[in-house]
């Protein structure tokens, strides 16, 4: 090894950008790249977020609309003929919320509503976060219960 052969691991050494503004000796000074006067060219300018060089914005031209009701509850539905089906193929009578969540019929931490659509046969014993009129009157017709979580 000798002095002659040293050099830098590779990727330790970058090459050093242009730095502007640092006088005329360098090239780069006076108005550093920025050109002569204007917006652009003055210290501290940002372009506003949706600025359009003064042209009315988007978001003011369009009018305002709608509302979005930040108490509202979303609820899974879950209709009676797939409880007819999970209760048929695995045998369960008390169907929870955590029993539709195991078996995939419901997403975790949701609200689960048990909505009319189709018949039932079986007696089963359904415990929801909410019941359609339909599917509480079928579940109680068949002397199950329907329970609300609250």
């Amino acid at each position: 090894m000798d002095l002659n052969n040293l050099k830098p691991a590779p990727g330790s050494v970058k090459k050093q950008g242009k730095r502007f503004g640092r006088g005329q000796g360098s090239g780069k000074g006076g108005t550093s790249t920025k050109g002569h006067k204007g917006q652009k060219a003055i210290s501290g300018y940002s372009k506003k977020v949706g600025f359009e060089g003064g042209q009315m914005p988007l978001q003011r031209r369009v009018p305002k609309f709608g509302f979005k009701n930040q108490f509202r509850k979303e609820y899974k539905a879950v209709n009676l003929d797939t409880l007819e089906a999970f209760a048929e193929k695995t045998g369960i009578v008390v169907i929870n919320v955590e029993t539709l969540v195991n078996a995939g019929l419901a997403p975790k931490n949701s609200l689960v509503k048990v909505l009319g659509n189709g018949t039932l046969t079986k007696k089963l014993e359904v415990t929801a976060h909410a019941f359609s009129k339909p599917a509480k009157t079928a579940i109680e017709a068949l002397e199950g219960t329907a329970s609300v979580i609250q």
